[in-house]
């Protein structure tokens, strides 16, 4: 028996391709929307990675910033350190320093030279006395000069002077200390070296 089609078939075809289109367009809808999350989680995890090593470079920083200030304070104490080394090196130096200075004063001292006053400032000693002539300073001062550990003597001032019934001349005058070693005192001392050596 033949079956013959009565429906109209134009309208079918068109249900049909509007169903499709239909289809494909929530299809095409549903893979743009799949692209659109699956990039921005992407890029999420992207930017979530990288607040991460920005979070670790910081908190490394501030480590570093801690370890440079702990750093800097040892630098600071270490140099605490050294100039108090220094300044007990200095005192323990100064210790023969002085009594070989005055050894050295007596020695270079002339016949008819008093000495009223002695001061030291640094490296540099002041003298004050009485001297029966400017002759008898000047042999001073080229006795100072002539030493191990004084130089450069200079002269400040010379006046008269009458002390009782003596007529003498009062001076002042600067010296340096140079040499304030154990070899300066070895060379200073006649006969240290020798006991040393015997």
């Amino acid at each position: 028996m033949i079956r013959i089609n009565l429906l109209p078939h134009r309208e079918q075809k068109r249900a049909a391709r509007q169903s499709r289109y239909f289809v494909l367009l929530g299809m095409a809808c549903l893979a743009a929307v799949a692209v659109v999350v699956t990039g921005y989680l992407f890029y999420s995890a992207r930017i979530e990675t990288q607040n991460q090593r920005n979070q670790f470079l910081t908190d490394e920083n501030i480590k570093l910033d801690r370890e440079i200030s702990e750093i800097e304070k040892l630098k600071a104490e270490k140099q605490s350190l050294l100039d108090r080394k220094k300044i007990v090196e200095r005192l323990q130096s100064g210790r023969s320093e002085t009594v070989l200075a005055m050894d050295q004063l007596v020695r270079q001292t002339p016949e008819g030279i008093y000495l009223k006053e002695v001061r030291a400032v640094d490296d540099q000693i002041t003298l004050i006395g009485y001297a029966q002539s400017n002759a008898r300073v000047s042999t001073l001062m080229r006795n100072l000069n002539d030493s191990d550990i004084f130089e450069q003597p200079v002269l400040i001032e010379v006046k008269a002077a009458q002390i009782g019934n003596q007529k003498l001349s009062e001076f002042m005058l600067t010296v340096k200390v140079t040499r304030t070693s154990e070899e300066a005192a070895e060379t200073a001392i006649p006969g240290k070296r020798k006991r040393q050596g015997g």
